[in-house]
């Protein structure tokens, strides 16, 4: 039987494995699938970046060098974001705090690491904070585009049920109990013999917003009528559509009743309105005089 069926799309996966293969040299190294996304999203996002930094004639080096302290500023972020807001596991487990292996990196909280790092290096550098941003922001965006397939590799980062033209149908036995809702398990389909639950694909819905996101900020980039607008622009629209999608999505990280990532959906969306009134209002034309 297969293991992800697509059933109004007629597309059925037979064997997909998480781990992509494995390094005899060393020990027996399995190398995941989720990792071999985010190094590809890395690298592609570097590329988009550096095409950009030409382009405005901008020293190349500065983001190649800058990715190298934003890449472990994000991963540590990550980690400590998921790690705080899932304390009650972690407090009574703490031997598995650093098992990052085992899953538990939140976006999240790697953008805000990686935001964070762009500051302080700026600062050192005594580079522009905001022609930075402008100028990477769109490689995030396409990063995380690349990086949620390694979700579908999971079979995790998932919706709850439904039986909509993407419904996602995966086996019962490959999924963590965690990530599960009552109405999902009230709804499984039995298949030869095999249990299936039906859920969004909520990780390829961000996917795509996520790519039609780069999109469109990369054509604003010869457009910018000052710089830090692609920066909230990115804001803006990466903050609605996790808003959304989040909503739909059952491993959500609460406090109290509230999805945390919807939280600070909310909070990146007005900051994101707030720079761009405030851009408009200044009315500054700074971006023009970095493009060749």
């Amino acid at each position: 039987m297969p293991d992800i069926i697509f059933p109004h799309l007629g597309i059925t996966i037979d064997q997909l494995n998480r781990v992509a293969f494995t390094v005899p040299i060393f020990g027996g190294l399995q190398v995941y699938w989720y990792g071999i996304f985010i190094t590809c999203g890395v690298i592609a996002g570097l590329f988009l970046a550096l095409r950009e930094a030409k382009r405005t004639g901008q020293d190349p080096d500065i983001y190649t060098d800058f990715l190298l302290y934003a890449l472990i500023a994000a991963v540590i972020g990550a980690r400590a974001y998921y790690v705080i807001f899932s304390w009650d596991f972690y407090s009574a487990n703490p031997d598995k705090i650093l098992a990052i292996r085992d899953g538990g990196l939140a976006i999240y909280g790697g953008v805000l690491a990686a935001i964070a790092t762009a500051l302080v290096y700026t600062k050192k550098k005594r580079l522009s904070f905001a022609l930075l941003a402008d100028t990477a922001i769109p490689s995030l965006a396409l990063g995380q585009a690349i990086g949620r397939w390694g979700n579908f590799f999971n079979r995790e980062a998932f919706g709850g049920f439904t039986d909509s033209l993407f419904a996602m149908q995966l086996r019962l036995s490959q999924v963590r109990s965690g990530d599960l809702t009552e109405q999902i398990l009230a709804n499984t389909v039995l298949e030869n013999g095999v249990e299936y639950i039906q859920v969004h694909p909520t990780f390829f819905y961000e996917s795509c917003w996520n790519f039609i996101l780069c999109f469109l900020l990369v054509w604003m980039q010869r457009r910018r009528k000052f710089d830090g607008q692609i920066f909230a622009l990115y804001l803006v629209g990466y903050g609605i559509g996790r808003f959304w999608i989040e909503g739909l999505r059952t491993d959500q990280l609460l406090i109290g009743n509230f999805a945390v990532s919807q939280l600070l959906s909310a909070v990146l969306i007005l900051a994101g309105i707030g720079m761009l009134l405030w851009g408009r209002k200044k009315g500054t034309l700074t971006a023009c005089h970095h493009a060749k």
